[in-house]
């Protein structure tokens, strides 16, 4: 069975938009992001001008839309891990690990989008995506195990920073925390803050 004319079109506008990632993320390592041009990444996919704006509005759009599968690939893996029973202590802020291994295996391309000399809309949006994440984990836990006093918005704004924070930290520190022992260490950290938000729990003698 032959392929629609639709489809064929459809893998072609894939593949076009993967070889301009791709040659964007072979330039930041050698440039850095701030100084890769939309001329140098047509360069590198070989591929006209026009193909790159039929696709992309500038290099910040075509970075930023492809983060998009990895933060849908982190909210799965979020949904799964609230989703289990068991120690759920353990398996808090799961997604935290997912983007603490990625990072490890993509140092170059996250010091461009979260680092300290990272382009404004960038880091927005990273953080943006961090932000949700982290909200939706305090919104189930606040409605499971912990009884948050303060509001949650608060808490998980409070939380995401740090996320962030330490995120930067980790990627520049010497000797370096393995990606575990990062994510190990937020989960403990944001567990912590959860329990100290708690609401204050009533004696015993006053909940019978």
């Amino acid at each position: 069975m032959t392929a629609t004319p639709q489809k064929r079109e459809d893998r072609r506008v894939q593949r076009t938009r993967q070889v301009l990632l791709q040659a964007l993320m072979s330039l930041i390592p050698e440039r850095g992001f701030d100084e890769v041009t939309v001329q140098d990444i047509i360069d590198r996919a070989n591929v006209g001008r026009a193909t790159f704006y039929a696709h992309f509005a500038d290099k910040e759009d075509l970075l930023v839309q492809a983060m998009d599968p990895f933060s849908a690939h982190l909210k799965e893996r979020q949904r799964q891990a609230l989703a289990r029973s068991g120690n759920r202590d353990a398996e808090a802020f799961a997604f935290a690990g997912e983007l603490f291994a990625h990072a490890e295996g993509h140092r170059d391309v996250f010091r461009a989008i979260a680092g300290k000399r990272a382009a404004t809309i960038l880091r927005r949006h990273f953080e943006r995506m961090q932000l949700e994440l982290v909200r939706a984990e305090v919104k189930a836990l606040a409605g499971r195990d912990h009884a948050v006093a303060f509001p949650v918005d608060a808490v998980a704004h409070s939380l995401a920073s740090a996320l962030f924070g330490l995120l930067v930290w980790w990627m520049d520190s010497r000797p370096r925390l393995s990606a575990r022992e990062a994510s190990d260490l937020f989960r403990q950290m944001a567990l912590a803050s959860l329990r100290a938000a708690e609401q204050p729990r009533p004696p015993v003698s006053q909940r019978s």
